[in-house]
């Protein structure tokens, strides 16, 4: 047997600590082990700093944990692990945990933070990046700017998928000669890495949807004849169902389907879609025809605003 090379080896180790990170609930242990791989010098330093949350946060912020701190040439970055009062507080209110940790950056001095923001239920947790940038205006006075809260944070968790927060974590937990620059750290939460990689990977699954109709429609006389008759062609086909399905998701992460009867709305499984695939709503011999059709023309059609 060939043993595997050692940048090989490096790859593995690294995925795997990506994926025990991030597809995982929230936990203060991991999120150390994380930071040291990614930062080869920073300081850890837990410490409490609830004491210090700003009176107009504290209705918001339960506790807050310093992990650590690090430096780069340029900058000085806080490691923070934040709990929420209330979970829906990390998917709603972006904003002020942004303008929070703006007002934590004021008052320590430091110039970044990397932040965990969680609550009781830790099985979703958010991984965000705020950034403190510095410029003159016209009467020569320095003025603060923010990086932008939706664009500089990652959803992660059991329920989220976090392929793309891990893949773009990847290279810098691998290279464990050379710290990175904070200025890595803020690429790699870049709006333009990310959506790049969305529309490749969509690109991807749509290819493969419509490659595997034409040959069911190849060779099946009674689908062939049916898309014939319709005017359908596999391109609109696999369109409009990958747009239906994305919309599924969207559904899906406002915890809007599955909602248990009398539950709070917006309380339904993250993992909603899943569950349907796997059976666990009714069994069904074909999903698109048994599951997906009836929910996308019959479930989703119907005006339900009065129930």
């Amino acid at each position: 047997m060939i043993p595997m090379r050692v940048s090989e080896v490096k790859k593995d180790e690294a995925v795997r600590l990506l994926k025990e990170t991030f597809k995982n609930e929230f936990d203060e242990e991991r999120y150390i082990r994380f930071v040291k791989e990614v930062f080869n010098t920073i300081v850890i330093s837990p410490a409490d700093k609830t004491r210090f949350v700003a009176k107009q946060y504290k209705q918001y912020i339960s506790h807050i944990q310093k992990i650590g701190e690090y430096r780069d040439k340029d900058n000085k970055m806080e490691v923070l692990a934040v709990k929420l009062h209330r979970t829906s507080s990390r998917d709603r209110a972006r904003t002020m945990q942004r303008n929070f940790i703006a007002n934590w950056l004021s008052k320590t001095g430091m110039d970044a933070a990397l932040v965990a923001f969680y609550g009781d239920e830790k099985e979703d947790w958010r991984l965000s990046f705020v950034k403190m940038e510095y410029s003159l205006d016209e009467d020569g006075k320095v003025r603060k700017e923010l990086t932008p809260a939706k664009r500089y944070s990652f959803l992660v968790g059991k329920n989220e998928p976090n392929h793309t927060c891990a893949k773009q974590f990847l290279d810098i937990v691998m290279n464990d000669r050379e710290n990175p620059l904070v200025s890595d750290i803020e690429a790699v939460f870049s709006i333009d890495n990310v959506t790049k990689e969305f529309f490749e990977e969509y690109k991807r699954l749509f290819l493969s949807l419509k490659e595997s109709l034409d040959r069911i429609i190849a060779g099946d006389e009674n689908v062939r004849a049916e898309f014939e008759e319709k005017g359908i062609s596999s391109v609109d086909f696999s369109k409009k169902l990958l747009g239906q399905i994305v919309f599924l998701y969207f559904l899906q992460k406002k915890g809007w389907m599955g909602v248990a009867a009398g539950e709070e709305w917006g309380s339904g499984p993250k993992n909603f879609l899943r569950k349907l695939y796997d059976g666990e709503y009714g069994k069904y011999d074909n999903f698109f025809n048994d599951m997906l059709e009836p929910l996308f023309y019959e479930a989703l059609a119907s005006d339900r605003s009065a129930d």
